[in-house]
Order: C-alpha cells, then structure tokens, then sequence
C-alpha cells in the first residue's frame, strides 16, 4: 500500500515537473522514504509493546505480538523492594509505563531469560534514562559503561538531590544484595 502510494507520488512528480529524471531512480527514493517513515512512525525504535506490570524499578512485564514477556532495563538498577526507595522506584517506574503503549528495544536476554531492553513512552523518552534522572535507579555501569545518558542524568540527579540521591549515603543495589 504504501508502497503503491510512493510510486504514485514519484509518477505524478516526474509528469508535473516534466523531469528527465529515471521513473526507477524516483520510486526506490520514493520507497525507501517510504520504508523510513513506517519504520519511525510511533516515533520510537523498537516493537510496539503493552506494560501490563511493574515488578520493580528496573523490570516489567509486557505484552509483545501477543506473547507476554519479562523485560530487565537496560543500564540501569534500581533499589531491590526491601532496600531504601525499593517501592518508590517501583511506583515511579509504574506512573511512566503501567498500562501503556510503549516501544521496546530487545537488545537480548539475561541470564535468567528475562528480554534485556531499552523502553521508550510514545513521545519518545527512554524510560531508563528518565529513571535516573528522577533519581530513581543508578547508572549501572558494569553492563553499559559507554552509556553517556545515563552517566549524565545521575550526574543531574546527584546534584540535584532527587530520589535516592536524597539519603545521607545511598547504597547501590548490587552493594545491598551482597549483604
């Protein structure tokens, strides 16, 4: 369809325009704009995705092309449940993506076969990023050290004392499951 509609446009520019131009050279630009388009339409990378739960701040659950899936973050960590801010983070995860539309970027899986992704809000916002900005989960950067977003939005989070950055001495969740 869309395609059908590109090779329309191309032919009715060359005919208009009276162009000299290749009718083959104006449809492939014409379908590979085309193929752009489609493939950023919701404005987000990734496949479309229904959050149906939070199960802390950095995992949901999500309905994907009918299978429901476990989705880990990618790059960040969030308070464990009994740990300071451990139901903070996880309702701020859940005031972002409970019950939304959203775009995930599987980037693989973990070693307890949870989808390793990047999460975006249908206006485009990685999700990861805005929880560490709202102080809401550490860069971690074991697993994305050259993630420059990340590393900025805590930087803007411990300076601006937001969430967990709020405690005297705030103890990164790997630290607290060693204990």
């Amino acid at each position: 369809m869309i395609h059908g509609r590109a090779s329309l446009i191309a032919d009715l520019l060359l005919r208009r325009q009276g162009a000299v131009a290749s009718v083959q050279v104006i449809r492939l630009l014409a379908l590979s704009i085309s193929l752009l388009c489609a493939c950023c339409s919701n404005g987000s990378p990734g496949v479309p995705a229904q959050v149906v739960g939070v199960t802390d701040g950095d995992t949901i659950t999500a309905i994907v092309d009918g299978r429901q899936i476990k989705v880990r973050l990618n790059g960040i960590d969030a308070p464990e449940k009994k740990q300071a801010f451990g139901n903070v983070s996880k309702q701020a995860l859940s005031g972002l993506v409970f019950g939304k539309r959203v775009s995930i970027v599987d980037l693989g899986k973990d070693r307890y076969g949870r989808t390793i992704g990047e999460v975006f809000t249908p206006d485009g916002q990685q999700v990861e990023v805005a929880m560490v900005r709202l102080g809401f989960a550490w860069h971690y950067v074991k697993y994305a050290p050259r993630n420059t977003d990340l590393a900025g939005a805590e930087l803007v989070a411990r300076k601006a004392r937001r969430g967990l950055w709020s405690d005297a001495a705030p103890v990164p969740p790997w630290e607290f499951r060693k204990r």
